[in-house]
């Protein structure tokens, strides 16, 4: 059973030193990659091929991870996108089939943004983009970001939404007061992250990017960033006279696909299939903050108590399906 992970990263030592540069304007998260994690996102060598084997993957999808280039000026962001973007790509060129990957976009320029994903697609082959939330204080269903979500979904890729560190108000109101260390990782991993875009998935259906753009397909990860959780609780929402063209629900079965990101939880797998159907579930494991060794990651799909054909779909037939329509 081939098993393809979908939020798998690499930083190159550049953004590493760009991240450094601008440390100002960037978020705490960029400082937790010192914590043993620097050479493992540099690492696209043997370091990885051995890590994969070993935990049961047979393909990783790379892409960056928080705060991506969300946080730099457009001229910042521009050309740095387009250096991860050909360094993925020369990565899966000589993999022999071990990676595949998703763009880096410059979102603080949503035009340049665009042409850079039709680039990354239509020349480099990548296989859509992961966006890393809020631009600054600009959240996610603003509408200078439609041209993003209008080339993705015009080529037909999907963007995957990944958390990042909710902006600094919020972690004072909420996520401060314990110690240095444990604020930061409640703000992050802990909830935080979770929370952050969460809401910023759920702005998006309110503010019918959807509506505007019904053939875009988004992926999220942890189970669906705790929204799956209140989805019953949230159908108030449609009494809510925001003119949405589908019930709430709709577009959560419709246009969002899910992965663990190494939660290998089975009580979570259940819930999301009961959710959203078995179709909707793709398979990650958010390498290398989340590393299942003794081919735990493998293990954690063959110990399912679903059918085979749906460990399957979950492995690797929904991604394919995903990806390729025909």
């Amino acid at each position: 059973m081939k098993i393809i992970a979908l939020e798998e990263h690499v930083v190159p030592r550049k953004i590493s030193e760009a991240w450094a540069d601008t440390a100002d304007r960037q978020d705490v998260s960029v400082t937790f990659n010192r914590y043993g994690y620097t050479a493992k996102l540099e690492d696209v060598g043997e370091g990885r091929l051995a890590a994969m084997t070993e935990s049961g993957v047979d393909v990783q999808v790379l892409s960056l991870p928080a705060p991506g280039l969300q946080n730099f000026d457009p001229s910042e962001a521009v050309p740095l996108a387009a250096d991860v973007n050909d360094m993925i790509a020369a990565t899966v060129r000589g993999s022999e089939g071990r990676f595949e990957g998703f763009a880096t976009l410059p979102a603080p320029d949503p035009a340049g943004a665009a042409r850079e994903l039709q680039r990354a697609v239509s020349t480099l082959g990548l296989k859509g983009a992961l966006l890393n939330g809020r631009v600054r204080g600009r959240s996610m269903d603003d509408r200078v970001f439609d041209p993003i979500y209008e080339a993705a979904a015009a080529l037909r890729v999907p963007l995957y939404l990944h958390p990042q560190m909710p902006s600094q108000p919020v972690r004072d109101a909420y996520y401060s007061g314990f110690s240095e260390q444990a604020d930061i990782m409640f703000a992050m991993g802990a909830i935080g992250w979770h929370y952050e875009l969460g809401i910023q998935l759920v702005r998006m259906v309110l503010a019918s990017v959807f509506d505007r753009h019904p053939d875009l397909q988004v992926i999220v990860g942890h189970w669906g960033e705790v929204v799956l959780f209140y989805l019953d609780r949230m159908e108030m929402l449609d009494k809510a006279g925001l003119g949405l063209e589908r019930p709430l629900k709709a577009y959560f079965r419709e246009n969002v696909h899910y992965t663990p990101s190494g939660i290998f939880s089975h009580d979570y797998l259940a819930w999301t299939i009961r959710t959203v159907g078995v179709d909707r579930i793709m398979f990650s494991q958010d390498y290398p903050y989340q590393f299942a060794g003794s081919g735990g990651a493998r293990q954690f799909l063959e110990d399912a108590a679903i059918s085979r054909e749906h460990k399957v779909k979950i492995a690797h037939g929904n991604w394919e399906r995903l990806i390729d329509p025909t």
